[in-house]
C-alpha cells in the first residue's frame, strides 16, 4: 500500500516545508479542491490551443474567477487529475490529466497517452514551485525529451497558501519570442 503521495515522493524532505493546505491538496487521499479559475492569453494563441484542447492539453476560453473544481485520486503510481470548469453560460470544460513520479524531484503530467510536461518541484518561501524542463512524446516504452521552446515556451507555476484552508496558484507559459502565451491562476480552498 502507497504511503507517500507523487508531490511527497517528488519533494523528499522539502514536503515537510509545504504549508497546510498544499499538503490536503496533493495529499494520497482522493479529494476535490474548489475555487475560481482566471484564464488568459493572447488573440494569437486561440488557433493553436483550439488545436491543443483536442489533444487534451490547457483550455480554450478566456474567463475571470471561472468555477473550478480540481478532483484528483491515485490508481497505483498514476495520479489523476480531472479540472471541472464552468462558465457563466452553463458550458463546462473538462482537463484531465495524469500525472507521474519521476527521478531528482520531477513529476510528469500527461495530458493523454503521448503528450506530456515534465516538471522539477521545490519549496521556496513556503511557495511550491514547478519549473518545466521539457515536453515528453511517448511512444510505447520510448519516451522523447522535446525542448519547450519547440512547443509552447517554459512552463513555471507557483502555489502558495493563504491560510490552513485555501491557497493561490499562478500557471504561466513565457515563450522566448512571443512572452508570455498563457496564464491562469485563482484561489481554491481545500
Amino acid at each position: 500500500m502507497r504511503t507517500q503521495s507523487l508531490m511527497q515522493q517528488a519533494l523528499g524532505p522539502q514536503w515537510a516545508a509545504l504549508p497546510a493546505p498544499l499538503k490536503t491538496h496533493y495529499g494520497l487521499q482522493a479529494h476535490t479542491t474548489h475555487g475560481g479559475l482566471s484564464i488568459a492569453y493572447p488573440g494569437f494563441m486561440s488557433p493553436l490551443l483550439s488545436a491543443l484542447r483536442h489533444l487534451g492539453a490547457l483550455v480554450n476560453r478566456r474567463g475571470e474567477a471561472v468555477p473550478t473544481a480540481v478532483a484528483k485520486h491515485m490508481d497505483g503510481d498514476t495520479q489523476h487529475w480531472r479540472r471541472s470548469i464552468r462558465f457563466a453560460d452553463g458550458q463546462e470544460i473538462i482537463f484531465a490529466s495524469h500525472w507521474q513520479a519521476g527521478r531528482d524531484n520531477r513529476l510528469t503530467e500527461y495530458v493523454n497517452r503521448h503528450l506530456g510536461l515534465c516538471m522539477a518541484v521545490e519549496v521556496k518561501d513556503d511557495t511550491l514551485i514547478y519549473e518545466g524542463r521539457h515536453f515528453v512524446l511517448r511512444l510505447g516504452a520510448l519516451k522523447l525529451p522535446l525542448p519547450e521552446w519547440l512547443l509552447l515556451g517554459h512552463t513555471q507555476i507557483s502555489e502558495r497558501a493563504l491560510d490552513e484552508s485555501r491557497f493561490i496558484m499562478d500557471f504561466r507559459i513565457t515563450h522566448p519570442i512571443f512572452g508570455e502565451v498563457y496564464r491562469y491562476g485563482g484561489e481554491f480552498s481545500v
